[in-house]
């Protein structure tokens, strides 16, 4: 991965047209499609410690188009203005088992984990396994690496508890998450680094603790 990999990326955003991106696409495919994609498959080589079976992912289950679906926005540029992959055993489709989600831009590094997008049920076994080992799910949140590294868990709230839950909201307020995920935020520059796949890989680890506290919830334990 070289520096037209980023100088790419800055330019996008002001030249966000269909016309520009053809006349460009070759640069592309060889600046930032193929380095991002062979970048995500030495992520996937050192993942499998944490995730086992993520090995069976290609780049290609990963990484997210750039086109955008403009059918719904009002916003009508046709290209996303960053790259990003979700490296999970599920691949990008999965986005309730804890991966990793890693999103780049000129404006920085977005590497987040977690499970995002619950459905009803899903979301009801983690604020149950919440309510039954609350101490730990405080710890996990309060460990000192987790805090220096993510800050908090975020997440959208439900305004209204029912009543198992909202007797711990004050205590535990993640408890009104809808959804539960974490991340930190690099700059850009760092992508370049050889050594990338392997701060990757240490923040990861740092989200392990909580990560195996959401699997265990979404898989009945």
């Amino acid at each position: 991965m070289d520096n037209d990999f980023l100088q790419f990326l800055k330019e996008l955003p002001s030249n966000n047209n269909r016309e520009w991106f053809t006349e460009n696409k070759k640069r592309y495919q060889e600046s930032v499609q193929k380095p991002f994609e062979e970048l995500v498959f030495e992520i996937i080589q050192k993942l499998d410690v944490l995730m086992p079976g993520v090995k069976e992912q290609s780049p290609k289950d990963s990484v997210f188009r750039i086109y955008r679906d403009v059918r719904f926005s009002k916003d009508k540029s046709p290209y996303k203005n960053h790259v990003s992959a979700l490296i999970s055993p599920g691949g990008k489709k999965d986005k309730t088992t804890p991966g990793m989600y890693l999103e780049v831009s000129a404006e920085g590094i977005r590497i987040y984990s977690g499970s995002h997008m619950l459905e009803k049920e899903q979301l009801k076994a983690v604020r149950d396994k919440i309510v039954r080992e609350p101490n730990r799910f405080k710890e996990l949140k309060s460990k000192k690496d987790f805090k220096e590294a993510f800050g908090e868990i975020l997440g959208e709230k439900n305004k209204k508890l029912a009543p198992e839950y909202s007797a711990i909201q004050n205590d535990i307020p993640e408890i009104a998450n809808k959804s539960f995920y974490y991340g930190v935020k690099l700059p850009a520059s760092e992508i370049l680094n050889t050594d990338f796949p392997e701060t990757a890989l240490a923040t990861m680890k740092i989200a392990k603790g909580m990560n195996d506290f959401l699997e265990e919830a979404l898989s009945g334990k």
